[in-house]
């Protein structure tokens, strides 16, 4: 990713603001998506480790050997949405990659929105964020869609959102703290039997 960052800094007027809002991994990165080389203009501007991920059609992206040789090379893995939704393959490799602390970088609107207003963001990553329990960190473009050499880019990074973790989540912490509490106390017990034994 140095080489192209060092391409788009190079070839285009780049402006970054926010980088301090970047939060620590896991994390999602969610961006307004203008054009298919927007990743090029996101990804180079976060910490290098660990490495970004981010989906793309199977059947327009990865429709070719070649590509599908190389893009999980650098972290691009394939999805075939069906009405919107993401295939079970796609869902389990993000919470896959969230899980071993990795960051995926997901465009919510779905496709590209070219210049025109914000389209209305899909669902999914609202239950990505709060069922890996990690922040999301909000990056918005703007100029790819108009993308010519020496053409203004501007990217802002926000402050993270950091959603309420779900019912099911802070009642299996409770589940889990009342599981300790009675391990401890059949512990303790099991260690006062014994020490009456020793006596007698």
């Amino acid at each position: 990713m140095r080489i192209v960052r060092w391409l788009v800094l190079h070839l285009f007027r780049i402006t970054v603001s926010g980088v301090e809002n970047i939060p620590e991994p896991p994390c999602i990165i969610a961006a307004n998506h203008q054009a298919w080389f927007d990743p090029a203009f996101i990804i180079p501007f976060f910490p290098e480790g660990p490495m970004i991920y981010t989906m793309a059609k199977r059947e327009t992206v990865f429709n070719r050997a070649w590509k599908r040789r190389l893009l999980p090379l650098i972290g691009v893995f394939p999805i075939s949405p069906h009405r919107g939704e993401l295939d079970e393959a796609g869902l389990r490799t993000v919470y896959q990659i969230l899980e071993r602390g990795g960051v995926v970088l997901i465009f919510p609107e779905g496709r590209y929105s070219r210049g025109r207003a914000l389209r209305p963001l899909k669902v999914g990553i609202g239950h990505f964020a709060l069922q890996a329990g990690v922040p999301i960190s909000p990056v918005s473009v703007r100029g790819t869609d108009v993308l010519r050499p020496f053409s203004r880019v501007d990217i802002s990074i926000g402050p993270p959102i950091r959603p309420d973790p779900p019912t099911w989540w802070s009642l299996g912490q409770r589940v889990a703290q009342v599981v300790d509490n009675v391990q401890r106390a059949l512990t303790a017990g099991l260690q006062r039997r014994r020490g009456r034994r020793s006596e007698a």
